[in-house]
């Protein structure tokens, strides 16, 4: 096996591909973000990055307040359409067809098809380049019912959730094993 060696790029994938709802004074925007993630479980924190030139950029700075709604298959043109279309040329909500639904939190709304939104208040703004990360605080997190089992286990793979690799959309197709399955006993046969 060779390995090749490329200049430094991003090469951490898949990577959720996510619509990040946010407003002004009157006007709501969804812009899509695959440079997202967990930064902290106590208290729980998220990020976003975002480029300075971006119109969501300023809106989310200005009210520091955004909502990041997973994407599914149902929502892979709506995710991409979000991610190469400005907010200041469309409204992606009506374009779309996409519920604007109110928070619990914030602001900014909920996108309605969503599986789960998640309501954050930036806590930091970090430029670092070409992008900028917005530090958050993860104030509500909204789940969709539909997906709740009569156990009230969530079950997001019903979603049929997607992600983003190296410039494309993938859709989940199966698990492969389940926190700990590695060191888990295994069962006898009777």
């Amino acid at each position: 096996m060779t390995k090749l060696t490329w200049k430094p790029g991003t090469m951490v994938y898949p990577v959720p591909a996510v619509l990040v709802s946010c407003k002004d004074e009157e006007k709501y925007n969804i812009i899509t973000v695959a440079w997202t993630g967990t930064i902290c479980s106590d208290p729980a924190m998220t990020y976003i990055s975002l480029r300075p030139e971006r119109y969501s950029y300023d809106l989310i700075k200005k009210t520091k307040e955004f909502v990041i709604n997973l994407t599914t298959e149902d929502l892979v043109y709506a995710t991409d359409f979000c991610g190469v279309k400005s907010g200041r040329d469309v409204d992606k909500f009506q374009t779309l067809n996409l519920t604007p639904q109110k928070a619990t939190k914030v602001s900014a709304p909920l996108i309605l098809e969503s599986p789960v939104n998640i309501e954050c208040r930036v806590e930091d703004i970090v430029p670092l380049g070409s992008h900028h990360m917005f530090t958050a605080k993860v104030l509500a997190v909204n789940v969709d019912d539909q997906y709740m089992d009569a156990k009230n286990k969530f079950h997001l793979e019903k979603a049929k959730p997607i992600c983003y690799c190296h410039g494309e959309y993938y859709n989940l197709k199966k698990p492969l094993g389940h926190f700990g399955f590695s060191i888990a006993k295994k069962k006898r046969k009777r």
